[in-house]
């Protein structure tokens, strides 16, 4: 499947939106907790002369630094379809990479908020076998356009992927072990049967 806008081998990042998103959820929850402890406090709490301004100052600062992160953590993240994986790169202090290979992936789910849809992205996550009984992704594309595009793209590098790798790393499967997994368990579990039903 060809994708106009996911192309392999080229390094693309989510949508400038997301500064837009990110900044949005950190000036609602500064003005909550603004209206919720910082308000109630100034109108009703007796404090020295001064301190409701230092706490305003600080908040504000927290808020200018939390600001200028959101434009760091974007521009060092990046994400990118190869021909057999996905790899991906984020973080500002703390780098994280990370590599996934097509035939591990188990699910794509696309998820968007009211905000989201607003400002026109989507999240998608996407689970692999080692993750799949945890609550969070093993990777969160984040802020994308053209989301059921990219999980299109991805569904059909995972099928290409399964038709041609056993997950081991072997591109040239047998016949017997190309069997599905439910395929062999079950025929194990006849030959089990037919001794036992033997031994009576």
């Amino acid at each position: 499947m060809q994708s106009q806008h996911f192309p392999l081998n080229i390094l693309f990042k989510p949508s400038p939106s997301m500064k837009t998103w990110y900044r949005g959820g950190i000036a609602l929850i500064i003005g909550l907790i603004l209206l919720f402890a910082y308000v109630p406090v100034v109108l009703f709490a007796e404090m020295p002369s001064g301190f409701s301004f230092v706490i305003l100052g600080a908040t504000f600062l927290i808020f200018a630094l939390l600001w200028y992160w959101v434009g760091l953590f974007y521009e060092s993240m990046w994400y990118e379809l190869r021909d057999d994986e996905i790899n991906w790169k984020r973080g500002v202090w703390f780098r994280t990479t990370g590599i996934i290979a097509y035939n591990r992936i188990t699910n794509l789910d696309v998820r968007q908020g009211p905000f989201m849809r607003f400002v026109g992205i989507s999240n998608l996550s996407i689970q692999t076998a080692g993750y799949s009984g945890q609550a969070a992704p093993e990777i969160l594309i984040e802020a994308v356009e053209h989301a059921e595009e990219l999980r299109e793209r991805i569904r059909s590098m995972v099928r290409g992927s399964s038709a041609r790798d056993d997950g081991t790393g072997n591109s040239s499967v047998s016949s017997a072990n190309a069997r599905p997994v439910d395929q062999q368990i079950l025929d194990e579990l006849k030959r089990i049967r037919t001794l036992l039903e033997q031994r009576k």
